[in-house]
């Protein structure tokens, strides 16, 4: 039977696709609000109000996909959710209590006297900040197998780094779209600054995924595979390009191409979460458990499926219905 007529095959791929899916609209949409809330300390106080005023209407609704990331991992995937689980347990923690600490601040330094303001701000920097670092340390690890080595925890280490840069480089252009005068401007700095942290990291990752693994050496640097993967790195490279010829160019050409950093960030995201995609396929597990070993049974993953054509477009249009409604400039966010 091909593999789309037994559903023992198409169905765990489905929901590792959904799954995939989910992790990175999360990875694209709360880390440019992480991202806002690591560029925190740069930023004037009334700056700052404007930030949070950029991603007051959407944070709930972006941290919605890490929810539904992990809850597919649970019920499709039991064995791969407790094996990753386990081993990724303290950077887990330490991002909820960022996530718990973010969404407090988030909260009282909109309600605080001018006294206390400055504390739930330090607050929403340092959650967000904890958030960021602990799930790039957690990316690392997990590209090196989930071994808990000297070099893979040090290799976590670099990755948290870089991906807390790309949040907040993406951040930086999230302000640039949403903003505009003296903050745009400073955005626009702060993305220039970043954009190496972003190059850095891709690299990092594109280096170390083929060594750690032979079978991914094979699939990167084998005939005819090296062909059909070469777009991606050059595609890459030109997204990067024209990154940088863009974010020379915004001080100079108005607020009309304002929207072409973030779009070309969330791009340049996207053809890398596919390289990790084509790479690690079929584990789900780095070299240990494939999609097809850890899978639920197919019986429970049809009725899961079932729910999932009713939950998933309800997130989506919920989604998209927030960024429409809230779409343009930010303005004073309030809570009276």
């Amino acid at each position: 039977m091909d593999m789309f007529g037994d559903p023992a095959q198409w169905l765990p791929l489905t929901f590792a696709g959904l799954m995939g899916l989910s992790i990175l609209i999360y990875v694209c949409l709360d880390g440019y609000d992480l991202g806002v809330g690591v560029l925190f300390p740069f930023a004037e106080e009334d700056e700052k109000d404007r930030m949070i005023a950029s991603i007051g209407p959407f944070w709930d609704a972006n941290e919605t996909w890490l929810v539904l990331a992990i809850g597919i991992l649970l019920v499709a995937f039991p064995a791969a959710h407790g094996m990753i689980l386990t081993a990724l347990y303290l950077p887990v923690a330490v991002m909820l209590v960022g996530l718990i600490l973010r969404g407090v601040a988030f909260e009282f330094r909109a309600k605080a006297g001018a006294a206390q303001k400055p504390a739930w701000n330090m607050a929403f920097y340092i959650g967000s900040l904890m958030s960021s670092l602990s799930q790039g340390f957690m990316l690392g690890l997990y590209i090196m197998g989930l071994k808990v080595t000297a070099f893979t925890i040090g290799f976590a280490a670099i990755t948290a780094v870089f991906l807390t840069v790309a949040y907040s480089f993406i951040g930086a252009t999230w302000v640039i779209l949403k903003a505009g005068g003296a903050l745009q401007r400073k955005a626009v700095t702060w993305a220039r600054q970043g954009i190496w942290g972003v190059v850095l990291g891709l690299g990092a990752v594109s280096l170390a995924s083929p060594f750690v693994s032979p079978r991914i050496f094979d699939k990167w640097f084998s005939v005819p595979e090296i062909f059909l993967l070469a777009p991606l790195p050059i595609m890459a490279g030109g997204l990067v390009l024209a990154l940088w010829v863009t974010l020379r160019a915004l001080p100079r050409s108005g607020d009309e191409l304002s929207w072409l950093p973030f779009t070309l960030t969330v791009t340049l995201f996207t053809l890398g979460f596919f390289g990790m995609a084509y790479s690690f396929y079929p584990y789900v597990v780095p070299e240990q458990l494939t999609l097809y070993e850890s899978a639920s049974a197919p019986e429970s993953l049809f009725i899961i499926l079932v729910g999932t054509v009713f939950v998933l477009p309800m997130i989506a249009g919920y989604t998209v219905l927030s960024y429409i409604i809230f779409r343009g400039k930010a303005t004073e966010l309030r809570y009276d």
